[in-house]
């Protein structure tokens, strides 16, 4: 559940009272007595009503349940809202009684001591205008807590101070003097209450990390200091300013006051406007949510899903957010045009305006609550302003105003994957929605991040972004955002699904400092989702070169973009990428992001941190050109392929081959270090004189290990087979040796026959071929009891022979065809085990074990899509160690889309019924749901527990490895 401050909530309990010992009174109960009537009464019209919701809503009742639980967890208690009550009568008491000042000039600070400060960036330094001190015209509680929707764990509480009518004039809304004496109002009521001891440590910040608009932070006095947290806006008498002053179309930041340059064009402001115009609505919006939200019981437990499952995705927190306002505004635009029903339940609610999310694009066509939409711009009006409309009821505000399309494009992405997942029966969707977090680090397949942000300044003079810089007042890093974004998506196009960014987080400074530049500001991370069937490509095609797009592609790529001929005689402009290995390969798109933010924003690699491609590092292999272990398994693979064809086609076997099976790691691509061909010196090695094996010299080296490569090749049934198990292995013995006659006969390969197996030397490499029986484990479980009657009794012998023959080749084809839809999965595993080996768990999690809980990462995904490179897919099961509860839950992986959800049902039911005698890790497949043959004999309960205590361990030491400087090329 969300955390809560329960510890807060509780009713304080009477001083304890000593009393004599007593004896605990028996209690009878007996049952109750009901009358006929009243025992076979039919259920009333509520009881069928949440019977048929339970039923046709949810795909169980137990998630009905937790949606209840998670609505009480985050919901505020009657005792926290009576310490708000009663500090905000505190506050409001304190606000009223600020004293009048003298009117100066704005520039004039000298009414204000020096312990506080003016929460402004003064850019430019002056303005025109008077300003004064004077009580505030009126104290409003709004946002979400008088709605109803303020929700825990960060209890913000919104007042809004109205700024007297005679501190203002009319035309401060001209060059930022209304701005300004916000700010200076709020200094001057910070001056005020720092002297109250009834109020905690004064800070500031900026809401929604609009500089333009910043807000005055007050928190109780001692130990509920952290509970809750008051956020006081300074706002204009409503209707003070003329809403069609702040058409987005307009200007209000003049280029000679700005700059002190003459221009005969004044650019419009359309952030600048939307700005100041939101600090004339707050009233107005919360009358109509209100309005709203009595019409529809479910509204506030609607709106409070919404923001649950926004804050999980951090998408509700930072500038440009779709905060918890949108989310009640987008809910109340749904029931205002009949989308949904006022009748219809919180989950409902939550369901239909994910679905509303992910299927309208508000970045194409915006959409409107305005009731008289005649009199105010319209929507092409906000378009050609703005990268998403989402209009309020006013007409005149854009609510998205300083959202950008990749945002907005994220928040569709999660909406279109969460009504995915909440479909499948087979995934709890409750969980995977609305309780585990997505932070970017495990959502995106790469992220890097822009450091040294105060080079965006020059970049801006370069891009020409003069008016844009205006619109923002001074703030470089949001303008130059809107264009980093445009142009890596125009570079990396069809590589990736998805660009995201981090919201710049919102800033927090006492009252006593100065506001923070913006060069303070954290570095800004992008995510990108990977396409991986294009995402590793080392060509970038262009037009040709007649076509009227080639000078768009060659102004895009500068240097890097030429002519070249293809095969199919066409003529293109081109770019060619660096890149040998897969390693490389996946590393293209940091090539494509560093030379287009170097060519374009005159940012240098040196600024640029990449952390998709640290974790290749630790996989890599002694090779000349840098490799991960791909291009040897690709070779192991194609080697083995070869040996199988030959298999098949060979003649002059008493039974024919029924199958042939890789059984190791490396033929589905998940050994840490594939084998490599060897070469051999024979000149180190004399030949022993009757079986001719190779003997070292004395003085020479002695020979490198070869590790075999486990092939079970099964044979046909026949009559013939023998009954008696040392029978067959002698029959598997002799097949042994007339295989490597075969081979040597028809492919001249070296091989030595051995009565358990068969070594063939191909490639440099040795696969170890093992004839099988499918029946063969059945006659290890037969035995004679000294009565003569034959008795079945399953034994480790026959287990043993069956997990090497039947289910390890079945896991190996099966994990190899996953390696075919999911290039990543088998760097991902060899990084798991990698993890594994050095923590010295190889003997706990074998393998095949490894394998299985890498594999659950791209089969069942939920909340996430599959990863996409080894970083995510790494930090993905390190999450899944420390997070999965084994006690209390199988781990369930889908292998080829097998299981149904009834199967799903089945293997929960047998788990929960069989707990007490099942391993300790339960790993359910299609073809072992009850007993999970791969964790029978580990992990143990405290090899488990150490297991996740490393995890937890290594996530403080990773997470800070991954967003250290990280210059890119340097290992």
């Amino acid at each position: 559940m969300v955390p809560s401050d329960a510890s807060h909530d509780e009713p304080e309990s009477e001083a304890p009272i000593k009393a004599k010992r007593s004896k605990p009174e028996e209690v009878t109960y007996h049952p109750v007595k009901l009358s006929r009537s009243d025992l076979y009464r039919p259920p009333t019209a509520e009881e069928l009503n949440q019977l048929k919701e339970a039923e046709s809503l949810f795909h169980c009742s137990l998630l009905k349940m937790q949606m209840e639980e998670l609505l009480k967890e985050v919901v505020l208690s009657d005792r926290k809202k009576q310490q708000i009550d009663a500090f905000v009568r505190t506050v409001t008491k304190l606000l009223q009684a600020v004293p009048d000042s003298p009117k100066v000039e704005m520039g004039d600070l000298s009414w204000l001591s020096g312990a506080v400060k003016v929460p402004f960036l003064l850019v430019p330094k002056t303005t025109k205008g008077n300003f004064h001190m004077a009580p505030p015209a009126s104290v409003d509680l709004i946002g979400s807590y008088p709605l109803g929707t303020c929700t825990k764990p960060r209890i913000t509480v919104d007042l809004a101070v109205t700024i007297p009518a005679d501190v203002l004039h009319p035309k401060d809304a001209i060059n930022q003097r209304y701005p300004r004496k916000r700010a200076l109002y709020l200094a001057g009521l910070a001056q005020h209450l720092t002297s109250s001891s009834e109020i905690g440590p004064l800070r500031y910040s900026c809401l929604h990390g609009n500089r333009l608009r910043p807000i005055l932070l007050l928190t109780p006095p001692g130990k509920d200091s952290s509970s809750f947290t008051i956020r006081v806006h300074a706002c204009p008498p409503p209707g003070f300013f003329k809403p069609s002053r702040f058409h987005p179309q307009r200007n209000n930041i003049r280029t000679e006051w700005y700059t002190g340059l003459q221009t005969s064009h004044e650019p419009p402001t359309p952030h600048y406007n939307s700005s100041v115009l939101g600090d004339l609505l707050p009233r107005a919006h919360l009358q109509f949510l209100s309005a709203v939200g009595s019409q529809c019981s479910a509204f506030v437990d609607g709106v409070t899903l919404l923001k649950v499952w926004l804050r999980q995705r951090e998408l509700d927190q930072g500038t440009g957010c779709f905060n918890g306002f949108l989310s009640s505004m987008l809910l109340a635009y749904l029931l205002t045009t009949h989308r949904i029903s006022n009748s219809m339940t919180a989950y409902q609610l939550l369901r239909n305006t994910l679905n509303f999310l992910a299927s309208t694009d508000l970045t194409m066509n915006g959409i409107s609550l305005a009731r008289d939409p005649d009199s105010t711009p319209s929507l092409v009006e906000f378009h050609n302003a703005f990268q998403v409309v989402f209009v309020d009821p006013s007409g005149h505000l854009n609510m998205c105003a300083d959202m950008t399309a990749c945002t907005y494009k994220q928040l569709q992405h999660e909406a279109s994957v969460s009504m995915k997942f909440w479909d499948d029966p087979t995934v709890d969707g409750f969980h995977s929605l609305l309780m585990t977090p997505k932070p970017m680090i495990r959502t995106s397949d790469h992220v890097f991040q822009l450091c040294e942000l105060v080079k965006l300044q020059s970049s801006c003079k370069k891009l020409n972004l003069l008016g844009e810089l205006m619109d923002h007042s001074g703030n470089y890093i949001q303008t130059a955002l809107p264009f980093i974004l445009s142009l890596l998506q125009q570079g990396l196009g069809q590589r990736i699904h998805l660009l995201t960014h981090s919201l710049s987080s919102v800033p927090e400074w006492p009252v006593e400092s100065e506001a923070p530049k913006h060069r303070a500001q954290p570095p800004i991370s992008f995510g990108l989702l990977l396409n991986p069937e294009l995402a590793a490509s080392v060509l970038e095609r262009g037009p040709p070169a007649d076509s009227p797009k080639a000078a768009d592609f060659r102004q895009l790529w500068g240097s890097r973009s030429e002519l070249r001929r293809f095969q199919d005689g066409a003529i293109t402009e081109a770019v060619l990428w660096e890149a040998e290995s897969m390693c490389q390969k996946r590393l293209v798109p940091r090539q494509i992001i560093t030379h287009l933010l170097q060519l374009h924003v005159d940012i240098p690699e040196s600024s640029i941190r990449y952390v998709g491609a640290i974790v290749d590092d630790v996989i890599k292999t002694g090779n000349e050109v840098p490799s991960t272990g791909e291009e040897e398994s690709l070779r192991v693979v194609q080697s083995y392929d070869d040996l199988s064809r030959k298999l098949w086609r060979l003649v002059g076997l008493p039974l024919s081959i029924t199958a042939v099976q890789g059984a190791h790691p490396a033929l589905r691509y998940t050994q840490v270090f594939p084998p490599l061909p060897m070469k051999m010196d024979y000149s180190f090695f004399d030949r022993e004189k009757i079986c001719r094996s190779l003997v070292p010299k004395e003085g020479k080296p002695c020979p490198a290990y070869i590790t075999p490569i486990t092939v079970i090749c099964h044979m046909e049934g026949s009559g013939k087979w023998p009954h008696n198990a040392l029978a067959i292995r002698h029959i598997r013995a002799a097949f042994h040796i007339q295989l490597g006659e075969l081979l040597k006969k028809h492919h001249n390969y070296t091989c030595r026959p051995c009565p358990t197996h068969l070594d063939v030397w191909k490639d440099g490499l040795v696969f170890r071929i093992q004839v099988a029986y499918h029946r063969e484990p059945q006659v290890l479980r037969e035995s004679v009891n000294a009565e003569g009657l034959q008795v079945v009794r399953d034994n480790e012998e026959a287990q043993a022979l069956e997990l090497a023959t039947i289910h390890k080749p079945l896991l190996t084809s099966t994990l190899h065809g996953l390696q075919q839809q999911h290039p990543c999965f088998g760097a991902v595993c060899r990084l798991a085990k990698r993890w594994l080996g050095a923590q010295l768990f190889s003997e706990d999690i074998t393998e095949d074990t490894a394998d299985l809980l890498v594999a659950s990462l791209f089969l069942n995904p939920a909340p996430f899509t599959a990863p996409g490179s080894p970083q995510v897919g790494f930090l993905r099961f390190l999450h899944l160690l420390s997070c999965f509860d084994w006690r209390n839950n199988p781990l369930v992986v889908n292998l080829n889309n097998q299981l149904t959800a009834a199967d799903y049902t089945e293997i929960k039911n047998d788990f929960m019924g069989s707990r007490e005698s099942l391993p300790v890790m339960f790993i359910a497949t299609p073809k072992d749901k009850k007993l999970s043959l791969w964790t029978k004999r580990n992990p143990s309960i405290q090899e488990l527990h150490v297991l996740g205590r490393e995890q937890s361990h290594s996530f403080p030491i990773l997470e800070p490895f991954l967003n250290a400087h990280w210059s890119p090329g340097s290992h």
